[in-house]
């Protein structure tokens, strides 16, 4: 039987935009594991705490977000940070959400990087040694979450993390494997059908259809559905009912 996590970015609270987390809770209805923001580019405690104690009551499993400290640009601007710096602004997130863990007996169980971090790590091998020698110090039973096929799933494997090779029911892809850059008009899939038909050719023929027209070949190991996005609910209940219709188990255990 195939498997596959569904995960989602939550708790990107921010005074710049009306974030709303009655829409996370409806998420976590869904989702397997979720990837709660560290306050660096959106989150606060209070925020953390709330999903926390949902999510641990409906089973889903708590990885942490962590981004570059740039909350006006909500993360999404690249920055030109030393390794040190890098390695320090990951373990300072994985600390602030493990604190809040630690009050209901919990342990961080992945750790995504979000936005320009993220894509980032995908392609410079400096900057992916660092998030994860700062995983790998923080707890080496902790899972890596990196685009799949990317520079972060090596330097993962490199530094003897378990990895969890991540693509996007949301976003479309190019020829290399990557994510097609957010400035681009085409970037974002708007129809939660076409999200789902995209998810299930990745799953069940471990490849997408790149904007070229080009079918490459990836590995997923789980689903991300972004929580910011205005569809977000529809997108994770249209994939998650056609999962369940094609016996493909939602799960994040690895």
């Amino acid at each position: 039987m195939l498997s596959v996590d569904l995960n989602c970015d939550m708790g990107e609270s921010t005074e710049l935009w009306n974030y709303d987390i009655e829409k996370d809770f409806d998420l976590l209805n869904y989702v397997s594991s979720i990837n709660i923001a560290c306050s660096y580019h959106a989150g606060d405690i209070r925020t953390m705490e709330r999903l926390t104690e949902k999510a641990i009551n409906q089973n889903i499993s708590i990885g942490a977000h962590p981004s570059f400290p740039d909350k006006e640009n909500f993360g999404r601007t690249n920055m030109q940070l030393s390794r040190q710096r890098i390695y320090e602004i990951v373990k300072e997130q994985m600390t602030i959400l493990n604190d809040v863990l630690k009050s209901h007996q919990k342990k961080i169980h992945h750790v995504k990087p979000h936005g320009a971090l993220y894509n980032m790590a995908a392609k410079d091998k400096p900057i992916a040694d660092a998030i994860c020698e700062a995983i790998k110090d923080f707890g080496k039973q902790i899972i890596l979450y990196g685009l799949s096929g990317s520079e972060l799933i090596h330097s993962g494997k490199e530094a003897g993390l378990k990895t969890c090779s991540e693509v996007f029911a949301d976003r479309t892809y190019q020829e290399d494997g990557s994510l097609t850059p957010r400035t681009y008009p085409d970037a974002l899939i708007e129809d939660a059908g076409k999200a789902a038909t995209q998810v299930l050719q990745m799953i069940q023929h471990k490849s997408v259809i790149a904007t070229s027209g080009k079918e490459i070949s990836l590995k997923a190991e789980t689903i991300c559905v972004h929580g910011d996005g205005k569809h977000a609910v529809d997108f994770a209940k249209t994939i998650h009912d056609l999962l369940m219709k094609n016996n493909i188990l939602i799960s994040s255990d690895k």
